[in-house]
């Protein structure tokens, strides 16, 4: 097979961040809703699994057609080349979503393309039984949209935000992903001080020290493809040969994650040790008003509490209103803030440059951006 169409599943908010990491990695796309779509070689598997911080995850792209009727979406679905995707072995379990079509029922169309697919299977392998089903996986979606059905299979197996350093965690942890994109938002470079006030479980540290230093998202986690006969193993080979050659381990990094929390800053260190970047980041349990700046032209990044819980309000207000305080004395300082405080600008004392509405999880928050005015270092 030459070409695969390759879909990388994007967060609300998100798609032009993943666009623009898929088209670093040399390929073209087209951004739709929730999705960014493109031609690519099928060795472009491995690289995007490894490569895409913000992506959710990377899906192939098997067939796609109108279906008013089960019995349409039997047929055309058993149109489709199911066997340059799976394997006679392959298990191939079907997922599905159904928004405003007339096939609304979604057990019934999973049903449906799974019969409809082991009928073209068993026939492609000459099998008079059922399908075996004992081998790798192969994920299969089955989307509905205004009666256009999707099919496409998934070749990442967990999410991507699953990067496989997270061995502790808080109550309620920025995805990995979330927190790449944050960075990728940002004009941050390596040689800038970088400090996480609300460092958390330290995923905003941990994704910019591995930007810092170019290391894949994915080197220290296993995908779901990583054994299907359409991929080459030598693409494979080629993929993690590319990882190793752009990771820049000399590149030297200031990166400070801070809590208030002494246990957060246990797990932050244990997590950013288990991504072996134990050296790399400096953790303190701090207040934020005790946070103290010493260089110019550094960079606050981080995903404060919002004060949802009742009661929590006025002690979030005041954290902000320090902050505020404090990186008011420093403008050479850009801060970017994710919270969904409906008056954030008014406690941190100043209307944000910019600022951008996404989603942390089913949480509606603004990222607040603002740009400092850079000094030039004598």
């Amino acid at each position: 097979m030459k070409d695969v169409t390759l879909i990388a599943t994007a967060a609300m908010g998100l798609e032009a961040v993943v666009a623009d990491e898929v088209k670093q990695l040399g390929y073209d796309v087209n951004v739709e809703n929730g999705k960014v779509i493109f031609q690519a070689p099928v060795s472009a598997i491995p690289r995007c699994n490894l490569w895409l911080r913000t992506a959710d995850r990377v899906k192939v792209l098997v067939g796609q057609f109108k279906a008013m009727s089960f019995d349409e979406l039997f047929e055309s679905t058993k149109t489709l080349p199911w066997e340059d995707y799976i394997a006679e072995e392959g298990k191939f379990p079907v997922i599905g979503k159904s928004v405003q079509s007339k096939l609304y029922s979604v057990p019934d169309c999973q049903a449906i393309v799974k019969k409809s697919i082991a009928e073209r299977l068993k026939l492609k392998y000459g099998l008079a039984s059922k399908m075996p089903e004992s081998g790798d996986v192969y994920k299969v979606e089955i989307a509905l949209l205004k009666d256009m059905a999707t099919l496409t299979i998934d070749t990442s197996g967990v999410g991507l935000h699953k990067r496989g350093y997270r061995v502790g965690q808080g109550e309620a942890p920025l995805k990995e992903t979330m927190a790449a994109a944050l960075l990728k938002l940002t004009n941050w470079k390596p040689d800038n001080t970088l400090i996480d006030p609300f460092c958390g479980s330290g995923t905003i540290a941990i994704e910019a020290a591995l930007i810092g230093q170019n290391i894949a998202p994915g080197f220290n986690r296993e995908f779901a493809s990583e054994n299907w006969p359409l991929i080459k193993t030598n693409d494979w080979d080629k993929a993690f040969e590319e990882v190793e050659d752009k990771a820049n381990y000399d590149q030297k990094l200031d990166i400070i994650g801070s809590d208030i929390d002494h246990n957060l800053i246990k797990i932050a260190s244990d997590n950013a040790t288990e991504a072996g970047l134990g050296d790399l980041i400096s953790w303190k349990q701090m207040q934020v008003k005790d946070l103290f700046i010493r260089k110019n032209n550094g960079y606050i990044i981080g995903n404060p509490p919002y004060g949802q819980r009742l009661g929590d309000k006025d002690e979030v207000a005041k954290i902000y209103k320090d902050l505020g305080n404090i990186m008011n004395q420093h403008p050479s300082w850009s801060v970017y803030i994710l919270t969904a405080f409906e008056n954030f600008e008014k406690q941190y004392g100043q209307k944000a440059t910019k600022k951008r509405k996404l989603f942390n999880g089913f949480i509606q928050a603004n990222y607040y951006q603002y740009f400092g005015k850079k000094i030039k270092e004598q």
